[in-house]
């Protein structure tokens, strides 16, 4: 079948039955992700000058190569399967672009070409070519994580296996999730001297996305790794506290309710996202993308957020606390007013972020 998205269209394969694989896999849920990375494609060019090589390292249908190369981007496809590769070639066809398609492993292209731009969205974990994406990224490599219950902790084992850290799966799953990945991506770059700082992430339909400015030399790289460190969370009140380092040292028990907590990490505590490129990716965001007004929701969302590591459910506060819940922009006045700062997230409709603790929330938030 074919698809039209931005300003191509391309063929895809019919989406398969319940418990039928696909030969090249296509996910129809990701067009906001894809439409969010030909904005903040757009953006990145104008952010840094000189930057025009992108690569599709696990291109399947090429959707988002031929995208890029739309876009006027030195793009290359590239995919280890027969039949993706042929369909890469079909759908730069269609439209008529020039585009170089490999018929490759990604790991040992990425091994041994450098492009300006990488694209990694497997299906599954990234982990298994973060090595390779990492040595072949000059200047943004753009991750897509799809395992999200290894990534937030709801398998794991499987999370400690593939990210080298402990996850937890807390109310704040999604975003744990998104922090566990940077975390693994940010000490992977580390080994080669190179800083991967997130400048715009965002864990949304079950999926995770970040998009990673890589600046080089060992200073830098450390000072990445000085952003990791351990959130210990109380599954009873809520409570949360982060540490920075990579030595975990949590409070023997909860120090409002007394009660066990759990610690995970060592994950991502800094920002997730700059403001300032999340505006600019939002201005880029054009009216033939599909999910063009959610997209400039996500993105302003994104630019406002605050960066602390964990963020609140309203609902599930109240809840605990035994009263009802109101009105977000009443919640999120309450705690203003009180004199913390306080954002709405996109986690989720009823999330926030605040630097008030559990009980400075319930008091500043009492009727």
């Amino acid at each position: 079948m074919r698809v039209s998205e931005g300003q191509v269209t391309v063929s895809v394969p019919e989406q398969p039955d319940a418990g039928k694989g696909a030969d090249v896999f296509f996910n129809p849920v990701q067009e906001l992700n894809r439409d969010v990375t030909v904005a903040a494609l757009r953006a990145y060019r104008e952010r840094l000058d000189g930057v025009s090589s992108y690569l599709d390292a696990t291109a399947a249908s090429g959707v988002r190569g031929v995208r890029a190369a739309a876009d006027g981007w030195e793009t290359t496809l590239c995919d280890f399967d027969t039949d993706a590769v042929a369909l890469c070639e079909e759908n730069l066809e269609r439209n008529d672009l020039a585009a170089e398609v490999r018929h490759a492993d990604a790991n040992v292209l990425m091994h041994s070409e450098a492009f300006d731009v990488v694209d990694l969205d497997p299906f599954g974990t990234p982990i298994p070519f973060a090595d390779a994406a990492i040595q072949g990224t000059k200047r943004l490599l753009c991750v897509t994580a799809t395992d999200t219950a290894p990534l937030c902790g709801a398998h794991f084992e499987s999370g400690v296996r593939s990210y080298g850290t402990v996850p937890r799966n807390t109310e704040f799953h999604a975003e744990m999730g998104m922090r566990v990945l940077l975390s693994a991506m940010v000490r992977t770059a580390a080994r080669y001297d190179i800083a991967a700082r997130p400048i715009l992430s965002h864990a949304t339909k079950h999926y995770v996305r970040t998009y990673l400015e890589f600046d080089h030399g060992a200073k830098v790289a450390n000072d990445c790794i000085d952003e990791l460190g351990y959130v210990h969370h109380c599954q009873r009140c809520l409570w949360r506290d982060h540490d920075d380092g990579l030595i975990a040292d949590p409070p023997e028990t909860c120090p409002v309710c007394g009660e066990h907590l759990q610690t995970a990490g060592p994950i991502w505590l800094g920002a997730t996202c700059d403001p300032e490129f999340a505006a600019a990716v939002s201005d880029h965001v054009s009216e033939d993308m599909g999910t063009a007004e959610k997209a400039r929701d996500l993105l302003s969302t994104l630019g406002a957020e605050l960066p602390t590591p964990t963020h609140y459910d309203q609902h599930r506060l109240c809840k605990r606390w035994g009263r009802g819940a109101e009105a977000m922009d009443a919640f999120i006045e309450k705690l203003r007013d009180a004199g913390y700062d306080a954002s709405r997230t996109h986690y989720g409709g009823t999330t926030f972020k605040t630097d008030a603790d559990v009980t400075e929330i319930r008091e500043a938030t009492a009727e």
